[in-house]
Order: C-alpha cells, then sequence, then structure tokens
C-alpha cells in the first residue's frame, strides 16, 4: 500500500489543531502514553536489540482520525471489548499479532485489519511502523443509516473476516483524500465533512457490517425510548449490562424501562438480552463448526457461565442442544 499519510504526519503549520503526539524513550512511558490512549490492561513493553523510542501521533476531529504509531523496541497488551471507535490499522514494518476467542491472526504488511471493538482481544507488536484509522461508532452508525440495506439498525463487525482485497486502492483514495482535506481546509471545513463520509463508505464496504434485524414494533414512535434500550442490548451484548445502563440509554426511569419491555415483549429487560446472547452463540456456533471445545468458549465469550444452564436455555430456544449444532 502507498503512504498517503505521510504528508499528513510530516508536514509542519499546514495541519488543522485537532491534533495530539506522544513520544519518548522509555518502556514504562510508553506503556503509560500508549496504554492510556486505548484504556488498556497490562500492557507491558521492553527494548529490542538494546534500542528503545516511540512515537504516536494523531489528526482529525472526533469523529475520525488519522494516526501512525512508530516504535523501536516491543509492546503487548490486553484490550477489553465496548471501544468507542472502530479501529482499521495496518503495518508496513516490523511484526503485529492479534490474538482473538484463542485465534491469532498475524498482521501483514500493508494489510489492513480491523480491531475488534466489542470483544476482548490481546496484540504483540515489535519494531513497528503502524498506521491506524478510528471511526466513531455513532458516526459509521449515521453513515450506515443512509444505505436503504441496512437502515438504522444495530451493526456489528466479524474482524474474523479481513478487508476485502478489491477494495484496497478505494481505501488509498480515501485516505490521500482525508490528509488532503486536513492540508488545505482543516477538519471544520466542508472538504474535511465530504472525506470522511467517503472513508466511513470505503469502511462499510471493505468490512461489511451484520446487522440485527429489530423487532417491526419498535418502529412505532411510542417505543423510541424502548427501541434506544434495545438498541443498547444489541450493541453491546457481548459486555456485562445492567437495567441502569439501559435506563441511561432510553432516558427512562428503571421502573419504566421494565414496564416497557414487558409491554411490548412480555419478557423482562435481562430475559431479552439473554435472549440476544443466546442468537449470539446460535449464529457462531453455525459457522464454527464441529470443534472439539467450542460450545463452552462461545457461551462464557457472551456472558454464560453456568454451561448447564447455558444449555437447557439454547435447547428450549432452538429446540436442540449446542452440540448438535456443530454438527450441522
Amino acid at each position: 500500500m502507498a503512504d498517503p499519510l505521510i504528508e499528513a504526519f510530516g508536514a509542519e503549520g499546514t495541519i488543522a489543531p485537532v491534533r495530539f503526539e506522544v513520544s519518548g524513550t522509555r518502556p514504562e512511558t510508553a506503556v503509560r502514553d500508549l496504554g492510556g490512549i486505548y484504556a488498556g490492561e497490562r500492557w507491558s513493553a521492553a527494548p529490542s536489540n538494546g534500542r528503545f523510542d516511540y512515537r504516536y501521533t494523531a489528526i482529525g476531529d472526533s469523529e475520525v482520525t488519522i494516526r501512525r504509531s512508530q516504535m523501536h523496541g516491543e509492546i503487548r497488551g490486553y484490550m477489553p471489548g465496548g471501544a468507542p471507535d472502530h479501529v482499521v490499522t495496518w503495518i508496513s514494518t516490523g511484526t503485529g499479532e492479534v490474538e482473538v476467542r484463542g485465534e491469532r491472526w498475524p498482521m501483514l504488511h500493508d494489510v489492513p485489519v480491523l480491531f475488534p471493538a466489542d470483544e476482548e482481544f490481546t496484540f504483540t507488536t515489535a519494531d513497528y511502523d503502524q498506521r491506524l484509522v478510528h471511526l466513531d461508532r455513532g458516526f459509521v452508525g449515521r453513515v450506515a443509516a443512509t444505505r436503504s440495506e441496512i437502515g438504522e439498525r444495530p451493526l456489528r463487525f466479524d474482524a474474523r473476516r479481513g478487508a476485502d482485497e478489491n477494495l484496497g486502492h478505494r481505501w488509498q483514495g480515501a485516505l490521500t483524500a482525508l490528509s488532503r482535506a486536513l492540508r488545505v481546509g482543516g477538519p471544520d471545513s466542508d472538504v474535511w465533512q465530504d472525506a470522511k463520509v467517503a472513508a466511513a463508505e470505503v469502511f462499510l464496504d471493505m468490512f461489511p457490517p451484520q446487522s440485527d434485524d429489530l423487532p417491526d414494533v419498535l418502529a412505532q414512535p411510542r417505543n423510541a425510548r424502548l427501541r434506544a434500550a434495545v438498541e443498547y442490548i444489541h450493541a453491546h451484548a457481548a459486555e456485562d449490562v445492567s437495567i441502569v445502563d439501559l435506563s441511561e440509554a432510553a432516558g427512562l426511569s428503571v421502573r419504566s424501562v421494565q414496564e416497557s419491555f414487558r409491554r411490548v415483549f412480555d419478557v423482562s429487560p435481562l430475559t431479552y438480552l439473554r435472549q440476544v446472547r443466546l442468537d449470539r452463540v446460535h449464529e457462531e456456533l453455525l459457522e464454527a463448526g464441529p470443534q472439539a471445545g467450542a460450545v463452552g468458549e462461545v457461551a462464557r465469550r457472551w456472558g454464560f457461565a453456568h454451561l448447564g444452564r447455558f444449555s437447557a436455555s439454547y435447547a428450549e430456544r432452538f429446540g436442540e442442544y449446542p452440540k448438535q449444532t456443530l454438527r450441522r
């Protein structure tokens, strides 16, 4: 892949003021600075061949930023799920590896990958030059809502699918346009806004989203606040979700949230959450095939700690046990 970001990161005095940079020569400050940017946990860093230094720069606005991370040395860490941004990244030098659900993916040079936004993962990188584009979830959702085939449904992205290789030239063009827009007009300009939307469009084509079909009843105006709670469940099903979270998402009292779910779905909010999680497990097992140990791993990832109760609930919902789904 060509390097459309070099001009943006290298130009002095031509970039709009929405920008930050961190750099240093000590592993402990790299953990503090870089781990702080990503709210990471259990990060560690070490010199490589006796040398250690790093530099991280970000330019853009709260909806889209283009970033560059460089390091002589090694860094690794854990990322919890629930990131506020979708992050597309690639390395041009060095090595990198991401591990999700026990599966490791090497980061190939100049091949964009999508970090999991909703799942926990670990990473290891060394002696690298890395490019990243952060796209705010809400912004991507608004762009996606303009597409008739997606609409305003909650979006999920399967990072394991990888980018569509045929769209590499369009992604490169989108990055070039973003960099040029910052140099020419800055983040308050129309050209920057147009470039952001174009980049989000290419992102949606490279990593086609999986959408959850929400019940039609939520389209009724009287259920607008309930819809917000339901969308929150679908967007955060892999995380710990409480009634208070749903109350804040919907702008309703806890009691009103409970009553709304009972009125429309005849179940409690947490029962609805469990049903969504069961559906996600079912989808994964259908894709996984007969793999030893897969059921327990998938169930725990979607919040089911007691495998016996999970298996019974699964059978009640789908008419078969999880292992039967795997054998299909």
